[in-house]
């Protein structure tokens, strides 16, 4: 990529799509362009042809998507697929009939079987059963693989296809209800610590930045204190959903990010895979940092960091989800790209931003 080439960033409000803007501009890249959901609707395919027609972009990262925790991914299954597989569709078929000289795809590792073997290597892709609650949303992503994929083999296309793991970082989601674990349980956290601090005044001004449908910022003591405890939010003790044995590995989205610029300037579409197989499939990228830590150790980090006292207890009638998620990164190593910050210091750096922001 040359620093003037035009790169369309889809989704460059979100974690994942801010990051990868932000390590462009670093890099010296000039000719970004971005449109929010109120510029652009992904969902409307006439819009993205319009916005394709007009701008002709030369690089295309597609970080665009609808996500959530486990309670968003039951509750709005249909959202999560129909969403997904339109947004791809719109944005892929538009790249294609656009000439777009490479695209980047972003997946997740939900991708991959419930009872994959650990840690997970792209090879592992339908050989066995999903994780139920995620279920809509992963083939929806698998889809999206496959479609670059497809493209590549049929047309010769320079479609690259990324599976980043549990991501956190600048810009992260706190919603109460829709966040990742990292981001949700850090702002429980914080939350329970004003709580316990009888802090009325900073946890109303929370809510108020970051609202929720279903505490109002403007209700009495008593019943902020009902609402708070909805989400397992008292005095003195923060409730938290599943046993906390369930493993899981997180990156820095600006590292994710690094690893995405890393592979668009140096990797095509045949260095992911043997050529030497007579079927070409799983050219897919893991990207993490290939460490696992439990959801328990993780509570106890981000209590330490954030400075809540109280009792922790988790709620084993909640669902834990898979209960180990580790990514074989062997493939991204080899290729030449290895993660810089480790945990303890990106969960202060993602406190951080949630207080300053």
């Amino acid at each position: 990529m040359k620093c003037n080439d035009k790169i369309y960033v889809a989704g460059h409000h979100g974690l994942v799509g801010s990051a990868i803007w932000r390590s462009l501009q670093s890099r010296g890249y000039t000719n970004l362009i971005g449109r929010t959901h109120v510029e652009l609707d992904l969902l409307d395919g006439v819009a993205v042809r319009r916005f394709f027609d007009e701008e002709q972009p030369d690089y295309v990262v597609l970080a665009a998507a609808h996500v959530g925790g486990i309670l968003a991914n039951s509750r709005y299954r249909a959202d999560f697929i129909y969403e997904n597989l339109q947004i791809q569709q719109n944005v892929i078929g538009e790249s294609f009939r656009h000439d777009v000289k490479k695209l980047l795809f972003l997946g997740s590792t939900c991708i991959y079987p419930k009872e994959a073997p650990q840690p997970m290597k792209e090879n592992a892709l339908l050989t066995l059963p999903l994780e139920y609650t995620n279920e809509p949303y992963a083939i929806a992503k698998i889809a999206g693989l496959k479609l670059c994929e497809s493209f590549n083999l049929q047309y010769g296309t320079n479609y690259i296809a990324v599976m980043p793991t549990n991501l956190y970082g600048p810009r992260d989601n706190f919603h109460l209800e829709n966040s990742h674990v990292m981001p949700a349980m850090m702002r429980k956290m914080h939350l329970a610590r004003l709580l316990s601090e009888g802090n009325f005044d900073a946890l109303r001004a929370d809510l108020k930045k970051r609202p929720s449908e279903q505490i109002p910022s403007d209700v009495s003591d008593t019943e902020l204190l009902q609402k708070l405890a909805f989400y397992g939010i008292t005095p003195g003790r923060l409730y938290l959903w599943g046993t906390g044995k369930p493993l899981r590995e997180f990156l820095w989205s600006e590292d994710m990010a690094d690893a995405c610029v890393f592979l668009m300037e140096n990797v095509d579409f045949k260095d992911t895979y043997d050529p030497a197989e007579h079927e070409v499939r799983n050219c897919h990228i893991n990207i993490g940092t290939g460490l696992e830590t439990s959801i328990a150790d993780l509570a106890e980090l981000v209590r330490k960091t954030v400075g809540f006292e109280g009792e922790i207890q988790f709620d084993a009638s909640k669902p834990d989800g898979t209960m180990r998620k580790l990514t074989d990164v062997s493939k991204l190593h080899a290729l030449g790209w290895h993660h810089k910050i480790e945990l303890d210091e990106g969960v202060k750096k993602l406190y951080d931003w949630y207080l300053q922001s």
